[in-house]
């Protein structure tokens, strides 16, 4: 399995640090506002990508931070007239209903940055000791020329990102580059107690304080969209390393890119922010996740609704023809598939660096392949098909969930508007499907045998 490592710019076989485990990070939200659409194409790439790692065999820990606790969260507070509790614990409920309608399942755990003040106080504590953090009047900061490889991921030298630094400079800060460990608390804030006063974590400490809380001082993968490259995950290798003494924090650094929307980029200023809960409201989850996937990871996305009438089209006639194979009981045809063949293809090409991209291509190209033979294929050749479609499903989760209660009634409809066709009652058959339809589901007949698909 091949990687692209961020950090580097290199593709490196994969080569986790335990046989067989994989822990893996990846970087979540601060819960201070709903969701949007690039949280959703980051969180669905994750997703595949951990439930792909454990379809090949390895047990995998992913874990995702929640920062709550942040200077956004206590302004929205303020601006509410709420305790910043109350607007992280409330979007955190909102962010979890949208991953769950998602059918985003592959995380293990959720960490919330304010139950772990003791581990990042006393990463903070190491850091001083070691000479690479100092205190000020208004809080704790990492001296960042102090740790040499900072810039390698982002591959910036320290003189670009002084340059970019400038501007931003603080009386209380030694270097304009270096960054806040512990803000000291200002009036009206939430605190927690520390030896250098009351004070809450900066943002970049948190993510070293719980991975090394999980995993300890070093872990395979580290994931995020691109945007958080510099400085947020710069500054995670230095505390960390600070500390650790490690040549790394993370072997793998992998970054999702970013969402454009009709072409510009989203920007609230323009007025084309996307809530990832109203795309659900108009799409299915499956819909939305393959329009996330049928791109490269790394590359920029481009979302319209020209993306998502073209991903749903793609998804009904995937899972029009899952329903159709499942319908096949014949005995006889010539149409013979090797499910294992198709299957370690498949794997192939996701073994390049989770190439999403080339694997939907090739699955359009099989489904084809399918829908041209259908009439040719037996119950064995079926089951196999299904069974290529059930693997792609375990870490791409786009066929359609079904109720099996749901199922059978809709067959006892069919069985009645067929009873109605034989007795030749063509206004009552009629009627019946145009209901169907009126609910989102759609038949097809084909002689004597009625196959339906649904939408909803």
């Amino acid at each position: 399995m091949i990687i692209h490592n961020t950090l580097g710019g290199e593709d490196q076989e994969f080569i986790p640090e335990h046989h067989g485990r994989v822990n893996m990070f990846v970087c979540g939200p601060t819960v201070y506002d709903d969701s949007h659409i690039g949280h959703a194409r980051t969180n669905i790439f994750f997703d595949v990508m951990a439930k792909y790692l454990r379809a090949r065999g390895y047990s995998v820990f992913y874990l995702q931070n929640i920062t709550d606790i942040d200077d956004k969260i206590i302004s929205r507070a303020s601006d509410e007239g709420k305790k910043y509790s109350d607007i992280s614990d409330y979007y955190f409920k909102k962010y979890l209903s949208v991953m769950k309608a998602m059918k985003i399942d592959s995380i293990n755990y959720y960490a919330r940055a304010s139950l772990y003040v003791d581990e990042i106080q006393s990463q903070i504590k190491r850091m001083m000791d070691a000479g690479y953090a100092y205190e000020t009047a208004d809080g704790v900061y990492f001296h960042v020329r102090k740790f040499s490889d900072y810039g390698k991921l982002s591959g910036q030298n320290m003189d670009e990102i002084k340059s970019n630094a400038r501007g931003t400079i603080r009386e209380e800060k030694e270097d304009p580059e270096d960054f806040a460990l512990w803000k000291k608390m200002k009036p009206g804030e939430p605190y927690w107690e520390s030896p250098w006063g009351k004070g809450r974590p900066g943002w970049h400490i948190e993510d070293t304080a719980i991975t090394e809380a999980y995993f300890g001082t070093k872990y395979d993968i580290h994931g995020g969209g691109s945007d958080l490259i510099f400085p947020h995950h710069e500054a995670e290798i230095a505390q960390m390393r600070s500390i650790s003494g490690e040549k790394y924090l993370a072997r793998y650094w992998i970054h999702t890119g970013m969402v454009n929307i009709n072409s510009e980029k989203m920007s609230k200023s323009l007025k084309n922010f996307i809530k990832t809960a109203d795309i659900l409201q108009k799409y299915r989850p499956e819909v939305l996740r393959f329009a996330m996937v049928n791109s490269n990871y790394n590359s920029v996305i481009d979302y319209s609704e020209q993306l998502m009438e073209e991903s749903k089209n793609s998804v009904e006639r995937i899972n029009i023809l899952y329903r159709k194979l499942k319908e096949i009981n014949a005995t006889s045809g010539d149409y013979y598939i090797e499910g294992t063949e198709v299957m370690d293809k498949m794997n192939k090409i996701m073994d390049r660096n989770f190439d999403t991209r080339s694997l939907i291509r090739e699955l359009l190209s099989f489904i084809s392949d399918l829908n041209k033979n259908l009439d040719n294929m037996n119950q064995e050749s079926a089951r196999e098909a299904i069974n290529v479609l059930d693997y792609i499903d375990s870490f791409l989760s786009i066929l359609y969930s079904s109720s099996v209660n749901t199922d059978n009634i809709i067959e006892l409809v069919l069985d009645i508007r067929n009873m109605a066709r034989t007795d030749k009652n063509y206004k009552f058959s009629d009627y019946i499907r145009k209901k169907l339809q009126e609910n989102d589901i759609y038949i097809e007949d084909n002689g004597d045998k009625t196959t339906w698909w649904s939408r909803s």
